[in-house]
């Protein structure tokens, strides 16, 4: 089965480029181009694709209201692309729902390499592009008043696992630090997602240090 993708962005020379590179794979298929959020959004509804490849900055609404919009449960994920590795909007991209970023001049198997990640589920951020990135926008923010109270619902590991995911910790680096299965980290890391109703290991990080579970490096 293809992995139905959608392109937004603002510039046609730009969705051309990206239409060409992924029409050249033979397990994914371009269901529809637009060029702002507004677009977007709507060709999302028509086309149903599995994977938003979405531009940050765009005219008449960006690729973040546009995430915020287009992302629910049973939706496709969004892939963000942006010119700057720590543009202010992604952290805020990932907030609302996106499972990743790249850069626009990423080559093109890093491209097609991605789309796939995201369309199995996983987010498209390295652990440690993944603390750096929240560290630096968390960093001086006043933290949530006092713990959720869905946090009481985790056992003692799952909270461990948590705070290991937050701090960029891949599931063998915290297999180790646990003395644990690697399996049994993403039986934890599981329950944690659906216990906490989180999408991903970055919403999981975003909800750790905004609620003050960990506390950015100084």
């Amino acid at each position: 089965m293809s992995i139905r993708v959608l392109i937004v962005d603002d510039q046609a020379l730009v969705r051309t480029g990206f239409r060409m590179i992924l029409e050249s794979e033979p397990d994914i298929e371009v269901v529809g181009e637009a060029g702002d959020g507004v677009e977007a959004i709507a060709a999302a509804k028509e086309a149903k694709p599995d994977v938003v490849l979405m531009d940050v900055r765009m005219p008449n609404m960006d690729g973040l209201e546009a995430t915020r919009r287009i992302i629910a449960p049973d939706g496709p994920r969004v892939l963000m692309l942006t010119t700057f590795d720590m543009d202010e909007y992604v952290y805020e991209s990932l907030r609302a729902g996106a499972s990743g970023f790249l850069l626009k001049d990423a080559p093109a198997d890093q491209l097609v390499a991605g789309i796939r990640a995201v369309a199995a589920g996983q987010s498209l951020l390295a652990p440690s592009v993944t603390r750096r990135l929240i560290e630096h926008y968390t960093r001086g923010a006043a933290p949530n008043a006092g713990v959720p109270e869905e946090v009481s619902s985790l056992t003692a590991r799952e909270l461990e696992v948590l705070r290991l995911v937050a701090r960029g910790l891949s599931n063998g680096e915290i297999a180790d630090s646990l003395v644990i299965g690697e399996t049994t980290v993403k039986t934890h890391v599981a329950r944690v997602l659906m216990k906490l109703g989180l999408r991903d290991r970055i919403q999981i990080a975003i909800y750790a240090y905004e609620n003050a579970l960990v506390q950015p490096a100084r």
